[in-house]
């Protein structure tokens, strides 16, 4: 990644309709799309602080991207390289859902430049689909695939779940099964996480989701994703992704290695040098393009090097002592030196010289294990 890049992020939050699990900010239908797209280009337009600085990542994400007109993501994508530096070997990603798109629409992607795509397919299981509130069928989804490749598409990740309701044994390795049959060049594989504010989080407290795996259960399912993703040319490269060589998702990684990166559109975040804000999350968004925050903060030196502690222990790489010094001046072990003694004496953590990483047993319990950093 080079370090004077940056990464754009768009969002996109209209859907069909709201998923069971979603938190995101997302709205179901189709209403204010143009009014939407005319204040996200407005935003776009009136930004000067990165303007003319090289991308060398662009994701499109929601919501549903592939849900609103085709001509609204090429005129995005003509309105960003007038206002970035976007070479020929950009990562430009955009989120699709199975059930939203045609070949028609597809051939206008590929021709706007978008060159990888995250498809959510989330399960193979058409039970579970169904559970989850999702809008498709498995059947949609291989057929979904099936038409990116045919348009020529050669850099695709699957969404998948793990740890959904009611799914019986066998469930999630036919899924990962499936999964492979089809041969994306990346997989993300998340577990689901009972959010407030969703529907399966009301369904949870009135006790309607009492089918949950239980904790070991998870572990279990999380050492049989990575054991066949792995025997498969899949590596795990961070807590929930898993590539073939080279495949890594440039996006996310400038998130997990703090590069900067500049979002527009309802609730997208950025980080430029040591100031991190994100847009408002309500719709009053359409009337103030930009304007309406719902965070606009400096960083302090010790929220900095927690993020970079906490966002890089995320990938199995981990992180440099040689790069912490280099950022903040200090010694990573004079900061943090007793936890990573701790995390390395109990087996979770590992160090080569340079780079104190998880293993496997670390990244399974991460998150408990990263909060020691903060």
């Amino acid at each position: 990644m080079n370090l004077d890049s940056i990464g754009v992020y768009i969002h996109i939050p209209f859907c069909v309709r709201k998923c069971r699990y979603c938190d995101f900010p997302s709205f179901g239908g189709k209403n204010d799309i143009d009014s939407y797209f005319k204040a996200l280009f407005s935003e776009i337009h009136n930004e000067g602080e990165t303007e003319g600085r090289t991308a060398d990542s662009v994701y499109i994400g929601g919501g549903t991207p592939s849900l609103v007109p085709p001509f609204f993501i090429r005129e995005l994508m003509d309105i960003l390289r007038k206002k970035y530096v976007i070479g020929e070997n950009a990562e430009i990603s955009m989120e699709m859902n199975p059930g939203t798109i045609d070949s028609e629409a597809l051939k206008v992607y590929f021709e706007a430049g978008i060159n990888r795509v995250s498809l959510g397919c989330q399960s193979f299981n058409d039970r579970s689909l169904m559970r989850l509130g999702r809008i498709h069928s498995s059947a949609d989804a291989i057929k979904t695939y099936d038409m990116l490749r045919k348009q020529g598409f050669n850099n695709i990740n699957l969404d998948l779940m793990s740890g959904l309701p009611g799914e019986e044994a066998g469930d999630m390795e036919r899924s990962l099964d499936k999964a492979l049959e089809l041969g994306p060049e990346h997989l993300s594989v998340y577990s689901l996480i009972i959010e407030p504010g969703t529907e399966f989080h009301r369904m949870y407290e009135e006790g309607e989701l009492e089918d949950l795996p239980s904790e070991e259960e998870l572990e279990e399912t999380d050492r049989m994703i990575r054991s066949i993703l792995e025997k498969n040319g899949y590596m795990r490269y961070e807590i929930s992704n898993y590539a073939r060589s080279g495949r890594e998702c440039v996006h996310n990684i400038r998130y997990w290695t703090r590069g900067e990166y500049r979002g527009y559109g309802l609730s997208a975040a950025s980080l430029i040098g040591n100031r991190r804000f994100t847009n408002t999350r309500d719709l009053v968004y359409i009337n103030q393009p930009g304007a309406a925050l719902q965070e606009d903060r400096i960083l302090s030196r010790e929220e900095e090097m927690q993020e970079f502690m906490f966002l890089g222990l995320r990938m199995v790489s981990g992180v440099s002592s040689r790069d912490f010094r280099d950022c903040f001046g200090e010694d990573i072990g004079k900061i943090y030196g007793k936890q990573l003694e701790d995390q390395i004496k109990n087996g979770f953590m590992e160090y080569d010289g340079d780079r104190y990483r998880y293993n496997d047993r670390g990244l399974d319990v991460s998150n408990r294990l990263m909060s020691e950093f903060l």
